[in-house]
């Protein structure tokens, strides 16, 4: 033991993966739906490896955190931009009264309790499961002037009040939400999801989530004589579809040989087709005497499932249903949405509008997912190549703007390296996804960025604080985490209220608006559960991108405010 203690004192780096790998396995289990998560996991870990006083230099938790936060606004930066330039404006003005009711409860829990700096920025952190505002807050804290031994104390409390409020910050959350709220506000969830998605154009064939909508099958089918489709050309056949369904004829083989089929093909008696849409929908077409064939050669259409992530501004705000019926759309099947930094799934039903940064999957043959991307955006194939010349630089540049200190009077006004990387990740972002043509970052750097940018940072506040969080925890423990649920409740409750009353949003939405406003995807995920249905996700994009950036920004204000 003696010989580990003196190895991870000499290699500091060791200690960091080792907090690494203790909290992203053990944050990865759970027990009844519950998970402490990687961050509050790796958070624990480094506060036990750092008991043997292990020193690390602060550098290493600064570059990480300025990845992490670049990836954030990265992510975030077209739903950002949308909701406040567009028609999700009352959705981010929302978010925006949210955050500061979480700011409020916090700040005032502290000075109630009478906290000091560090601990209220860790209270508020945990309270709103918002890790990302440590590293402001910690920016904050180093820039007030204050001698060393005093500044390292308040850094030091704030994982301890952060760790001991964040577990209710997340489970109680998530049963305020899901659980509580459409009581409180008389909401039937699973009836409201219903009506919103009639009122999107869903119907009982659809199925609540569209599904309906974009299945997808390739058959063969030789037409019989006196046969519906017997003289109609391919276009008026595909045309005769029953309302609300799609229907195309790919191929078609005559006489022994197999053509592309094209919209003015007359087809005949005796002609085999190889048709994509529902097999019941096929044979109403078709009549009950089209007999199905069993023909390779004709059914081998080259078909793909790709994402294309929409960039074209004259899709943004259409209807699938408008856009089913452009010529682009022949032949295509849609699969799922994807909306936002979250991902979160967006129901697939003819009234969803799509927006610029949704990225959609297509089923279809090469050639016409190829033309549809034209019209929609770029295509999103798969790769491990990621822009990092447009990442340093964009990184850069942001950390430089932050840098820069305004003088009001006595007071320093400055972003902060961190916030510059924040604010250059939300604009950068965003002209990603306006012009597609650089800075692209795979899903899965996003995610290493995101994820092992922040832990890493937590892995070394965890490791540096270690020493003082028993003694920390010994003065604050019971009465901080009563002041945590405080400073959890009382904003979400009276946020449902004023989302209910006066932004007025529809009970199907309202609690997914809430969700995303104070970023937590736990409690999403309760909530569509009790609805039975992904609708609840659309009041979730815009706030989150609103919420998530604020919430981060906090960290540092609220060191303002109690300074």
């Amino acid at each position: 033991m003696s010989w580990l203690t003196a190895t991870l004192r000499s290699y500091p780096e060791i200690a960091v993966f080792l907090s690494l790998g203790i909290g992203y396995w053990v944050g990865g289990k759970s027990y009844r739906g519950f998970s402490l998560g990687a961050v509050t996991a790796t958070l624990l870990a480094a506060i036990a490896i750092g008991q043997l006083g292990i020193v690390i230099s602060v550098n290493v938790k600064s570059v990480f955190f300025l990845m992490f936060l670049f990836a954030v606004g990265y992510g975030v930066g077209p739903q950002f931009v949308r909701g406040i330039a567009k028609d999700g404006l009352p959705q981010a003005l929302f978010s925006v009264v949210q955050c500061v009711l979480c700011l409020a409860a916090a700040y005032a829990a502290a000075k109630l309790a009478g906290y000091s700096v560090g601990s209220a920025a860790g209270l508020f952190a945990g309270s709103q499961t918002i890790s990302a505002s440590m590293g402001l807050a910690t920016d904050a804290i180093n820039r007030l002037g204050l001698p060393a031994n005093e500044t390292k104390a308040l850094l030091d409390a704030m994982p301890t009040a952060y760790a001991v409020t964040y577990i209710f910050g997340t489970i109680g959350s998530a049963l305020i939400l899901a659980t509580l709220g459409p009581k409180l506000l008389g909401i039937d969830l699973v009836a409201a999801c219903k009506e919103y998605e009639a009122m999107l154009g869903a119907t009982q064939e659809l199925g609540g989530t569209g599904q309906g909508w974009h299945q997808y099958e390739l058959r063969a089918y030789r037409i019989p004589e006196q046969g519906p489709a017997v003289g109609m050309t391919v276009g008026q056949a595909e045309a005769s579809a029953p309302v609300g369904t799609r229907l195309f004829v790919e191929r078609i083989r005559r006489g022994g040989t197999v053509q592309e089929a094209k919209l003015g093909d007359v087809l005949q008696a005796g002609d085999v087709v190889a048709i994509a849409g529902r097999h019941e929908q096929l044979v109403e077409v078709l009549g009950p005497r089209g007999a199905e064939v069993d023909d390779p050669e004709l059914l081998a259409v080259p078909v793909e499932g790709v994402d294309i992530y929409v960039t074209n501004k004259e899709v943004d705000g259409k209807t699938l249903q408008e856009l089913a019926a452009q010529p682009a759309a022949r032949g295509l099947f849609l699969r799922k949405i994807k909306r936002g930094a979250t991902e979160t799934p967006i129901p697939v039903l003819p009234s969803t509008r799509l927006h610029r940064g949704d990225t959609v999957t297509l089923v279809g043959r090469t050639q016409d997912i190829t033309a549809a991307a034209k019209v929609l955006g770029v295509l999103d194939r798969p790769t491990n190549a990621a822009d990092i010349a447009f990442v340093g630089f964009a990184i850069t540049l942001g950390a430089l703007i932050g840098a820069v200190v305004l003088k009001v009077g006595a007071i320093p006004i400055t972003l902060s390296t961190a916030g510059g990387a924040l604010i250059a990740g939300i604009v950068f972002g965003w002209l990603r996804a306006i012009h597609p043509t650089f800075g692209r970052i795979p899903e899965p750097t996003i995610w290493f960025m995101n994820s092992v940018g922040l832990n890493v940072f937590i892995a070394v506040v965890g490791i540096t604080a270690g020493p003082g969080f028993v003694s920390g925890l010994q003065q604050l423990g019971v009465s901080l985490f009563l002041w945590g649920i405080f400073a959890t409740s009382v904003p979400l409750i009276l946020g449902m209220f004023i989302a209910k009353y006066i932004f007025k949003f529809h009970p199907a939405i309202l609690l997914g608006v809430c969700a995303g406003a104070r970023t937590t995807t736990a409690a999403l995920g309760m909530i569509c559960d009790a609805a039975k249905s992904q609708v609840p996700g659309l009041g979730y994009t815009v706030t989150y991108a609103v919420g998530n950036t604020l919430l981060t920004i906090w960290g540092m204000v609220i060191v303002m405010l109690m300074t």
